[in-house]
């Protein structure tokens, strides 16, 4: 028969109990994206920001044509062309026949042109705060996907840790059977705990793999690895409130307000009359001589109940509209910041409550079952499986480490001004 040493035993059990509890204090260090590194190289790379910049660079270069005048308008034509009579087809004997060459110059009201300007800065407006918005979008996806990376690899480890401390479980199995120690189901539970590590390793692969992929779509790094220290972010909920119509979101909403009162002036624009200048010369048979003409044109808005009144007040509901929706943003985003800082407060409590209690609890646990697996008052296969819960309990507090890591992420750069 063969049979371990008590003592032999014991240091095993306390050389699982180190190793694991060496892979929660020390994280995985297997790549070469920090978390700043991370946000930066998203900020840079990323194609959607660079479509939004783009989009910016349009609405100032469109910015610049809004006011000016319109393009003069070259006039060509001949005018007194007899078609009957007895001089038709004649462009010498009739003395009105001329050709005429001449210009015109349309000059819309001053009231219309600031319209135009307030509304081509409205449109930068907009552009810039969609690049706003979509910056931090980025930023957060990305720092969300570094995150997930980082904990998803330090709990991997854990678990084959875990998988591989297995192995001196079935050692001490398989002699305790040699020995008729043990009971012949009891050869089942290395297998059992293993069919159940290795389930929850493939979910975490799997959350990993997927990590990674968002991480390489924001960064542009194929395979992107997570090193470093998580960040330390400071969540400070009075701040964060008083930085609300600071945000994108709000920015967005008050460029787009901006447009529908720009677009308000330009419908009452319409009511003052625009006009046009125009000036032909015409060149006739010299014995008749040439002849000019000056003419000046000018819009009669005579009808502003029917024409030009709707438009207003269409535009002005719009512009009203605008302004609700944004007290709506706007307080769905402090209900929003409230509900995520109380599931950052829920998340921070468990995670003390693992650290302080349950960890230690179930270390303090796995060294009595071992002291009494040494007395000889305890089998060898329940202080194993203490020693197993320990590392499971572990791996919770990571699990819970993780979420209160990604709440810090997600409304500091949600609703603050943090910047990597």
């Amino acid at each position: 028969m063969i049979m371990m040493p008590r003592r032999a035993v014991r240091r095993l059990l306390l050389s699982i109990g180190a190793t694991l509890a060496s892979a929660w204090a020390v994280p995985v260090s297997a790549g070469p994206l920090t978390y700043e590194q991370a946000v930066r190289l998203a900020a840079a790379n990323a194609p959607s920001l660079k479509a939004r910049a783009a989009a910016t660079a349009g609405a100032r270069s469109s910015a610049v044509a809004a006011d000016r005048l319109p393009d003069p308008t070259l006039d060509l034509g001949l005018q007194n062309f007899p078609v009957s009579g007895p001089n038709a087809g004649s462009f010498t004997r009739d003395d009105f026949t001329m050709a005429t060459i001449g210009f015109s110059q349309t000059f819309p009201n001053l009231a219309k042109r600031h319209a135009r300007a307030a509304r081509a800065a409205a449109d930068i407006g907009i552009a810039e705060a969609g690049e706003l918005v979509e910056g931090r979008n980025v930023r957060l996806e990305t720092a969300l996907a570094w995150v997930d990376l980082y904990y998803g690899e330090r709990r991997l480890r854990q678990l084959d840790l875990l998988d591989a401390s297995l192995d001196d479980l079935q050692k001490t199995v398989t002699a305790r059977l040699a020995s008729g120690s043990a009971r012949p189901s009891q050869a089942l539970e290395p297998d059992q705990l293993r069919a159940a590590i290795a389930d929850r390793r493939a979910e975490m692969a799997a959350v990993v793999a997927q990590a990674r992929a968002r991480l390489a779509r924001y960064t542009g790094d194929p395979d992107p690895q997570a090193t470093g220290d998580p960040p330390m972010l400071d969540v400070d909920p009075i701040r964060l409130r008083a930085g609300i119509d600071a945000l994108p979101a709000l920015r967005a909403q008050d460029a787009r307000i901006a447009v529908a009162e720009a677009d308000v002036r330009l419908a009452r624009a319409d009511k003052r009359p625009d006009w046009k200048v125009g000036v032909t010369y015409g060149r006739r048979d010299p014995m008749y001589g040439d002849m000019a003409s000056v003419g000046v044109s000018i819009d009669l808005p005579l009808f502003a109940g029917k024409r030009q009144n709707p438009r207003i007040a269409a535009s002005e509901s719009l512009a009203q509209g605008g302004r609700f929706d944004r007290e709506a943003i706007r307080r769905e985003l402090v209900a929003q910041l409230d509900a995520d800082l109380a599931d950052h407060a829920m998340h921070l409590s468990r995670l003390r409550n693992a650290r302080e209690t349950l960890v230690p609890l179930a270390r303090h646990r796995a060294e009595l079952d071992r002291d009494s697996y040494g007395a000889g008052k305890l089998d060898l296969g329940a202080a194993l499986l203490t020693t197993l819960r320990l590392a499971e309990a572990e791996v919770e507090a990571l699990n819970r480490e993780a979420d209160v890591a990604r709440d810090a992420v997600r409304i500091t750069i949600t609703y603050g001004e943090e910047r990597p």
